[in-house]
């Protein structure tokens, strides 16, 4: 059905969750996957490592991301197994949203394989919901794994 999934990847348990899920459906329909890590392009203000904080220029910061997503890209490969073509893609956008939709734009991508942390009520209302996001404003589908 689809040969090109577009899986986004944060490192967390509910990303982690969802790889089974992309494997199964990536070794059905023999399909390429993705992995995209969108990272904020812009240093926080401070960087914490403890009770102590420190500064970081943007460099240092495009450093320090580029890092977490190569490890995040590591372990998301394993977790997803032999006998599957994976590409990584690490966008920088301080919208997640934006930048899991231009991830899939560039990796020419047919589906956008999402995880949803399934917020309801009042955390919807707070947090918001990137899964809604891309799902309202994609232009391919989207196939969101609970």
């Amino acid at each position: 059905m689809f040969k090109h999934l577009l899986v986004p990847v944060d490192g967390s348990d509910v990303s982690k969750k969802s790889l089974k899920k992309v494997a199964a459906l990536a070794k059905a329909d023999k399909a390429a996957v993705t992995l995209v890590y969108v990272s904020d392009p812009m240093p926080p203000m401070v960087y914490s490592d403890s009770t102590m904080g420190y500064g970081i220029s943007q460099k240092d910061h495009k450093k320090v991301c580029e890092a977490f997503a190569k490890d995040i890209f590591k372990k998301a490969a394993v977790a997803l197994g032999a006998g599957i073509k994976v590409n990584t893609l690490h966008i920088a956008d301080s919208n997640l949203s934006e930048g899991i939709l231009e991830g899939a734009k560039k990796a020419k991508a047919d589906v956008i394989v999402m995880a949803s942390h399934k917020r309801t009520g009042i955390k919807s209302v707070l947090l918001g919901s990137e899964t809604h996001e891309v799902i309202v404003h994609a232009k391919l589908p989207v196939l969101v794994l609970g």
